[in-house]
């Protein structure tokens, strides 16, 4: 079965786009046929892989609005083993244009029906927000990876992010599971992240990846550079870290 992950958080600068950009390059890395799709209104994801977001016309929102075919949309390999489907501003609009549409949170999952065959893993980024957008990701996706910075208030909105997965599983998707939580932006100097961890750890005990993403100055730079960390910077901590989680991702995918 097609593993189809939603990278969702409705709290910003969690490193979302970090990890579906980097996720995505790292399963790529391991031979498997990866579509990354933008489904935030900031294009970061895609600007994420030198694509110019702002050149784009036949995008995310296009597809939404039923103007363009997913196939259109899909931009190939623009690495070894990775597509996307890009976004940008325009998708802002997407919100008020999809008001009064019949069923307008099933779209993308009956668009991804025609190409889900095509690929190893789809991979969506969603804005951070409970909207239309993250809710067609997550009436496509089968799991949930929930990035969680290692902050004091890194637990704030998550009991109600968890409600809203559990509310679309029961009405709308009931293949959605929560695949894991990410600990992202981790110094183990600090006793606070150690303490986000393990408040985190007691209350999902078996949701938990074993990898977590450091604090990592290249990690930060590489977006800037249109670039994933793996090509930026192949040999930092950060890219080392995102090709544990990608293995991590990859073997429950086999268990």
């Amino acid at each position: 079965m097609e593993k189809m992950i939603a990278i969702t958080n409705q709290k910003g600068g969690v490193g979302k786009t970090t990890t579906a950009i980097n996720l995505t390059a790292c399963l790529a890395e391991l031979g498997k046929k990866v579509l990354l799709i933008d489904a935030d209104p900031q294009g970061n994801a895609t600007g994420g892989f030198s694509i110019n977001k702002v050149e784009q016309e036949k995008t995310i929102y296009e597809l939404l609005l039923g103007e363009v075919s997913i196939r259109e949309c899909i931009l190939k390999d623009v690495m070894p083993n990775v597509s996307v489907i890009p976004s940008n501003v325009n998708l802002a609009a997407a919100e008020i244009e999809l008001i009064g549409i019949e069923d307008k949170e099933f779209i993308l999952k009956k668009e991804i029906e025609y190409i889900k065959d095509d690929f190893d893993y789809i991979i969506i980024d969603c804005p951070p927000a409970l909207n239309t957008l993250t809710l067609n990701a997550m009436t496509t996706a089968n799991s949930v990876i929930v990035p969680i910075q290692c902050e004091y208030l890194a637990l704030e909105g998550l009991s109600d992010l968890i409600t809203t997965i559990n509310l679309v599983k029961e009405r709308l998707n009931p293949e959605l599971d929560l695949e894991g939580i990410v600990f992202t932006m981790y110094d183990s100097r600090t006793i606070l992240s150690q303490q986000v961890v393990e408040n985190v750890r007691e209350h999902f005990p078996d949701k938990i990846y074993e990898t977590k993403i450091p604090r990592n100055v290249r990690l930060s730079e590489a977006p800037s550079f249109g670039q994933p960390i793996t090509v930026y910077d192949s040999k930092s901590s950060g890219a080392e870290s995102y090709r544990k989680l990608a293995a991590e991702v990859a073997a429950k995918q086999t268990v």
